[in-house]
């Protein structure tokens, strides 16, 4: 099992900033991707960035592609998301999670097994 802790949500004007954490623990081995996902009211799980965790290769929707970052920490205990240039439409839960699947580059929610409570971002205009 894999445990994941978000932290960092937090209500921001448009053009603001947040910085989004998780912390992992639990049997990691076999954890070969880490992703950020978000929800937001009436819509579907989304995915927003990924990692592979070995190669640190990172992969981006294009909604948020050159406005958020993906980062982890050198031990491997810890993803972020940094977020830029918020907007409204970025609002909602964002969900860490982590992969012991064929996550490679992959945004697709159904590759990612293990999964945190989420941290709400609200972006108001």
């Amino acid at each position: 099992q894999v445990q994941l802790v978000e932290s960092g949500g937090g209500s921001v004007q448009a053009g603001g900033s947040l910085r989004l954490s998780c912390a992992v623990s639990g049997d990691t081995g076999r954890t070969y991707c880490m992703g950020w996902f978000r929800q937001a009211p009436g819509k579907e799980r989304e995915g927003v960035a990924g990692v592979h965790v070995a190669s640190n290769i990172s992969w981006y929707d294009a909604s948020v592609k050159g406005r958020f970052t993906l980062t982890q920490d050198s031990a491997k205990t810890a993803v972020y998301l940094q977020m830029t240039d918020l907007k409204p439409e970025d609002t909602a839960l964002y969900y860490c999670a982590a992969s012991s699947d064929a996550c490679y580059k992959s945004l697709d929610r159904s590759f990612y097994n293990f999964w945190g409570q989420g941290t709400q971002v609200t972006v108001s205009s």
